[in-house]
């Protein structure tokens, strides 16, 4: 069994969309000292619409990637995740088979927010309880349990300080790129939360932000996988 993050970003900030910052070496240092000490094998980095990972890191890398697709992001994480992808022109089920022609999982990342994933009809490998809303995890469970697919977590850190608070056991013989992608498909994983404090914090203050940025939908809707959820974009191009 082993511990992975799969879901992390090696900056900061988002900005710069689609390409490596000179920051990046310096995050995924960071965000791998972090995840030692708190006793995890692995980290996925999956920045946005762009794959960059250091293979020199203390703990075993994950390649991935997270794909700001036409409904919201899909995190793509095996052996051969696409190193670039443009920001809101892939379909989910694009995104899927592009994931699958590679050999990667493709996973539903923060499914209530800022986008419309779970109206989606694309064949997901999982369903990801995001370290960022943990109040959504019981309605993540019953999407997961509506849609027949596992459930994995990933802390979605920016900071270094954030890794690590929602993780995935993998039951495998040994951590590989591979290893990780099948044991999602065949369901030998387990998703895990480790709520501190300072999460109990932060949490209400990035589901404030969220809202305010228009990336959750109305809380009436929250956690009810029939209902396809309209983007801000959508709203503001009718």
């Amino acid at each position: 069994m082993y511990e992975v993050d799969l879901h992390t970003h090696t900056r900061f900030f988002h900005g710069f969309p689609g390409r490596p910052t000179p920051y990046d070496p310096v995050g995924a240092r960071l965000h791998a000292l972090v995840a030692r000490r708190r006793g995890l094998d692995g980290v996925a980095a999956t920045n946005h619409d762009y794959c960059w990972y250091d293979e020199t890191v203390d703990v075993t890398p994950i390649p991935g990637i997270e794909v700001s697709t036409t409904r919201g992001h899909v995190l793509v994480v095996g052996p051969d995740p696409p190193e670039v992808t443009a920001q809101g022109q892939l379909t989910p089920e694009e995104t899927v088979a592009l994931a699958h022609r590679r050999d990667c999982a493709a996973i539903m990342a923060h499914p209530y927010r800022n986008g419309t994933l779970p109206g989606s009809g694309a064949d997901f490998d999982a369903v990801e309880i995001n370290g960022k809303h943990l109040e959504n995890h019981e309605d993540v469970r019953a999407l997961a349990t509506q849609r027949d697919l596992p459930m994995v977590a990933g802390s979605d850190a920016h900071y270094p300080v954030e890794v690590g608070r929602a993780f995935t056991r993998v039951y495998a013989d040994e951590l590989t790129p591979e290893s990780v992608v099948e044991a999602i498909r065949e369901s030998r994983v387990e998703p895990v939360v480790k709520e501190t404090a300072l999460d109990r914090v932060v949490r209400p203050l990035y589901a404030r932000i969220h809202r305010w940025k228009g990336w959750m939908p109305p809380q009436e809707l929250e956690g009810d996988p029939r209902v396809d959820v309209e983007t801000t974009e959508a709203k503001r191009e009718r």
